[in-house]
């Protein structure tokens, strides 16, 4: 993608409305929680008070809306412990900028390493910079500045505690992202209906196990309805595959193809009724002919061998999620999963017994490689050459210039771009806006601490509808903390839209000079996830060989293996195709080749999955060997696609060609592992380089060698296997 065409995405993107609902209710409650502390400041002490009270208030209002599966009344209280420690060592070293700048240098790098634990303390580290900078200017005593501290954290305090007073859809974020991973399986199964090859996105079932994590505390007052069906979802899907799939399910055509159809729409409904159930915490209507359709007649059912054996299996999970979607999520009538009490629920860390986690994540990115840690150095740089340069400047609030530049700032491109230009477009409609009502209202601080009051409500409630209307209402209750405090707009207008721009623009710099492209780490993405799968693979095949428990506990832990590499991935994947940047190793077209034939890989071992016998049935010991053969060929083929040689397939060949001599009567399985070596070749077909690019690579690699040594006033022989030895290596990197 070229510059012009990706800054156009970028435009598109950074102003694009985005479908989402609207919490009006939980945006009230915020923003009472800053009118609460802005107007006794106000009125009890001064308006420098009540921008501290305000900005702790605001702030970790706003942290609230993050996604995170944690209890957001902790999560307030953490952003406005966060601000209140930023506030004040910045206060303590605020003399001096030898002594300033480094410190907000290691804060700023500190905060961009808190994007290796996830995106919400990220975003909430961010905003400690912003409260350095700014509040630093506030306190003119050790003494005074503890006292702003305090008010900030009280700001956090504040929203706590509304948070416990007036709880909003309590577990809300669970129910939703359980409901929408059986709404997923829904759709899945209805698209069945049309393409027994529909692809199956499954970040919603990744979420929904997310969310499923809870600490002890919270398991006991998790409701009932939030403990089982997360894992009949996982259940459903691979068995509706399997149904519809013509290789090893109902037939192509015929009263066996329609019988396949009907059954998986009474699926999707069956499957949506719940989910609608668990969504509004009320039971749920199932259309009467579902249950007619769920009835297995043994005389007369046209479904026969594997097609019949997921029929049957399909029913039974659907009589489950049927007895969800009556009880509406009542105590008591929701069906608890199997298997020790120890396991009914995915176990979070505390709080406290989290800072071992933060540490070995943190220490895993610290790496030159590292997306975060680059975005980390950057955001170090940019902070304090912004402050610099702003107090070089003719123009009063120069922390507006780094504070635009650390909350644009994401450690990718095409988010850290789109973000600097919402954040423009906002700021310039925000400003415009608030100017005008401070025009015509006139200075009063009672009218403009009201007015912050509302711009911070509607900023809440557009938060997730796009990062530019939200930004909107934020630049104008800025405008109308600042005319609160007294501050002339016709100063810190232009200041303001001056220092936003100089702030997007040292943001969008400092990615092109200290990149962190996506395109280049395709090839090891890739690898990651054909090792995984590969895994994955050879687990479903070993509980076909040896069907006891501990197979299938392997090859759960296999498959969220695989589903982490596969997502990250599409996450790689759908950010390369947005850089404008030339591939290496990966092109556009071969990436989507790999793509779509590991895909039909991992699909392959779900089908068998389906079908995985119980610990009572016969064995195949013939899949032992193909496992061992696929997981090892599958290795292999990862390092090669690091390092851009050929895959080569020789023992999944000749293991599938042993077991087509053995007599086996296991039509699933041995079906199933002749759709993985199909799908492996295609991977192949997809990453190999044919002779003549081969030919081509080295000899271009070759000169540019030789040149270099003829610089260097070398006669090392650049030829492969000649010299140094790296020519081959070489050669292989710059096929492509």
């Amino acid at each position: 993608m070229t510059w012009l065409r990706a800054f156009g995405e970028v435009v598109r993107s950074g102003l694009t409305i985005e479908e989402a609902r609207l919490e009006p209710l939980l945006a009230l409650r915020t923003a009472a929680g800053v009118a609460i502390v802005i107007g006794p400041a106000l009125w009890l002490v001064s308006p420098a008070y009540a921008a501290s009270a305000a900005l702790g208030a605001y702030s970790a209002g706003g942290a609230t809306f993050q996604r995170t599966w944690r209890p957001r009344k902790v999560i307030a209280l953490g952003a406005g412990a966060g601000l209140a420690l930023s506030t004040f060592v910045g206060y303590l070293a605020a003399g001096r900028l030898v002594t300033f700048l480094p410190l907000l240098a290691v804060w700023a790098f500190v905060a961009g390493m808190a994007w290796a634990v996830g995106s919400t303390a990220g975003i909430v580290a961010a905003t400690t910079i912003g409260s350095m900078l700014v509040t630093i200017t506030l306190p003119t005593s050790v003494g005074r500045a503890l006292e702003h501290a305090g008010v900030i954290a009280l700001g956090g305090v504040v929203q706590a505690v509304l948070i416990l007073l007036f709880p909003i859809r309590r577990w809300g974020a669970h129910r939703d992202a359980l409901a929408d991973a059986l709404a997923a399986v829904a759709d899945y199964a209805r698209r069945l209906r049309h393409d027994p090859a529909a692809p199956f996105d499954p970040e919603p079932l990744m979420t929904a196990r997310d969310a499923a994590a809870v600490t002890p505390s919270q398991a006991r007052t998790r409701p009932p309805v939030l403990h089982g069906p997360r894992g009949l979802a996982e259940r459903i899907r691979p068995v509706v595959a399997a149904l519809a799939d013509p290789d090893i399910g109902a037939p192509a055509e015929g009263p066996g193809r329609d019988r396949a159809r009907e059954l998986l729409d009474t699926a999707a409904d069956v499957l949506d009724a719940a989910a609608r159930s668990i969504r509004r915490g009320t039971p749920a209507e199932v259309p009467p002919r579902s249950t007619d359709v769920l009835r297995v007649d043994e005389e007369h059912e046209v479904l026969e061998g594997p097609a019949r054996q997921a029929a049957e299996r399909l029913v039974e999970l659907l009589g489950e999620a049927l007895e969800i979607a009556g009880s509406g999520g009542a105590r008591g009538r929701t069906p608890t999963p199997p298997g020790p009490a120890g396991a009914q629920f995915l176990v979070r860390p505390t709080m406290f017994r989290l800072v071992p986690v933060v540490v070995r994540a943190v220490r895993r990115e610290l790496r030159g490689d590292s997306p975060v840690f680059r975005h980390a150095v950057r955001l170090a740089a940019v902070a304090t050459l912004g402050y610099l340069i702003a107090a070089r400047l003719p123009l009063g609030h120069g922390y507006w210039a780094p504070i635009a530049s650390v909350m644009v700032m994401r450690p990718d491109f095409h988010r850290t771009y789109a973000r600097a230009v919402a954040r423009l477009a906002g700021t310039l409609a925000g400003v415009a806006l608030a100017t005008g009502m401070v025009r015509a209202l006139g200075p009063d601080a009672h009218v403009f601490g009201a007015l912050a009051v509302v711009s911070a409500g509607l900023s809440y409630t557009l938060i997730r509808t796009g990062y530019a209307y939200s930004q909107c209402f934020t630049a104008a209750y800025v405008v109308f903390l600042l005319g609160m405090g007294g501050q002339a707009w016709e100063q810190t207008v232009p200041e303001r839209v001056v220092l936003t721009l100089l702030g997007g623009a040292l943001a969008m710099l400092a990615y092109v000079v200290f990149p962190a492209w996506e395109t280049h780490r395709l090839p090891g993405r890739l690898a990651d996830w054909l090792a995984a799968s590969g895994r994955y693979a050879a687990a479903v095949l070993r509980s076909y060989a040896e069907p006891t428990r501990e197979h299938r506990a392997d090859m759960r832990r296999a498959l969220l293996a695989s589903r982490e590499a596969r997502a990250a991935w599409q996450e790689a994947y759908d950010r390369a195709r947005q850089e404008p940047v030339r591939p290496r190793g990966l092109t556009s077209r071969e990436a989507e080749e790999a793509q779509e034939a590991l895909k039909g890989f991992g699909r392959a071992a779900m089908l068998m999955e389906s079908h995985v016998p119980r610990a009572d049935s016969r064995f195949v010991p013939e899949a032992e060997r193909f496992a061992e053969a696929l997981e090892a060929d599958t290795a292999q083929a990862a390092v090669d696609v690091r390092e851009h040689r050929n895959p080569d397939w020789g023992r999944v060949e000749e293991a599938l060609h042993a077991w087509e001599g053995s007599g086996d009567r296991s039509p699933v399985v041995r079906r199933g592992a002749e759709l993985q070596k199909r799908a492996l070749e295609d991977l192949a077909t997809a990453v190999s380089r044919t002779p003549l690019e081969r030919d081509v690579g080295s000899a271009r690699e070759e000169q540019r060698v030789r040149a270099a040594m003829a610089g260097e006033g070398t006669d090392q022989d650049p030829r492969p296997g000649v010299g140094d030895g790296d020519g081959e290596r070489c050669a292989s990197w710059s096929g492509k």
